[in-house]
């Protein structure tokens, strides 16, 4: 029995057959259009090719996507990177390409990296597990009592925009974006501080991303970790006003800004604005009378999604 597991990203469509223990068996990789029909005939080209591989056990092909996705895991009632998506039965057109050969499952790309953290990853072992992903933006998945929670329509763990955060939202702070925001800003307040950073981006801050704010941080640059501290205390808030209303006993922060690790997560080692650790201590409520969660980075890597498709496809 095997998987095709299917994930849109913004650049690329990755793919891969997946095994009974969502092990990874073989791997395709091919630029996204930004035309829905083109993306359909991708992933139809594929499970076509796999097929034609050997792999005539797939049982169900599970796509990994971008947006809003209906509760019967079939539509996408709304996403920001394909204008077509909205309202669009993905499993639908997939499947017809494929003349109905296998089942087509279709989920939000957040809930599938989480999902693969949960059965394969730094999840395993949790009951109620929070998957928190720091990228572009900030977004999120639930499991409550061993199960993915999706809501009744299919549009819970919107977690970018918690209750809590004035003004603005938690996006607007903890994210790639708002990292590179943080740097810039520091920038132009503390140049005398900034040659490290102005270096890398070759003295335009036009030009400054965060990639570039990660290497200075991993350097021990005195701005770089200051953006990553002011993201980090707003991570931790984030997490405290989540935890107000799930109560889970895991966090697990993945993303690329995570790449850094404890410079992020853990407050101990920097004499900076603590990160989220601290702040998920500082900004919880009765936080001296209650259990705490526990915060790990994720470890799945980014076949965190491809595993959660794989895996979530047949259940």
């Amino acid at each position: 029995m095997t998987t095709l597991a299917i994930d849109i990203g913004g650049t690329k469509i990755a793919a891969a057959v997946c095994d009974a223990n969502d092990s990874i068996i073989q791997r395709w990789r091919v630029p996204t259009p930004m035309d829905a029909d083109a993306i359909n005939t991708h992933i139809a080209e594929i499970y076509r090719e796999a097929v034609a591989a050997g792999h005539t056990d797939i049982e169900a092909i599970g796509i990994s996507a971008a947006g809003n996705v209906s509760a019967d895991r079939k539509t996408l009632t709304f996403s920001a990177n394909i204008p077509a998506w909205i309202n669009y039965n993905l499993s639908e057109h997939v499947g017809a390409l494929i003349d109905h050969a296998v089942p087509v499952v279709v989920e939000n790309d957040a809930n599938c990296a989480g999902w693969g953290e949960f059965v394969h990853g730094a999840g395993q072992g949790s009951s109620n597990m929070v998957a928190l992903t720091v990228g572009t933006g900030l977004g999120g998945a639930i499991v409550i009592n061993g199960q993915l929670y999706r809501g009744s329509f299919g549009m819970a763990a919107e977690l970018g925009h918690p209750p809590g955060h004035s003004p603005g939202c938690a996006e607007r702070y903890t994210s790639g974006t708002s990292l590179e925001n943080f740097a810039k800003s520091a920038v132009r307040r503390r140049p005398q501080d900034a040659k490290r950073l102005l270096e890398l981006c070759g003295g335009d801050i036009t030009k400054l991303e965060g990639p570039m704010v990660s290497q200075a941080a991993q350097e021990g640059d005195v701005l770089g970790l200051y953006a990553f501290g002011k993201i980090g205390e707003w991570l931790g808030r984030t997490m405290a006003a989540v935890s107000a209303v799930l109560d889970p006993d895991l966090f697990v922060i993945g993303g690329g800004v995570v790449a850094v690790g404890d410079i992020l997560l853990e407050p101990a080692r920097y004499n900076l604005l603590e990160p989220a650790r601290y702040n998920y201590q500082r900004f919880l409520e009765g936080s001296a009378y209650r259990g705490h969660a526990k915060i790990v980075a994720a470890v799945a890597g980014q076949d965190a999604g491809l595993i959660g498709a794989a895996n979530l496809a047949l259940r």
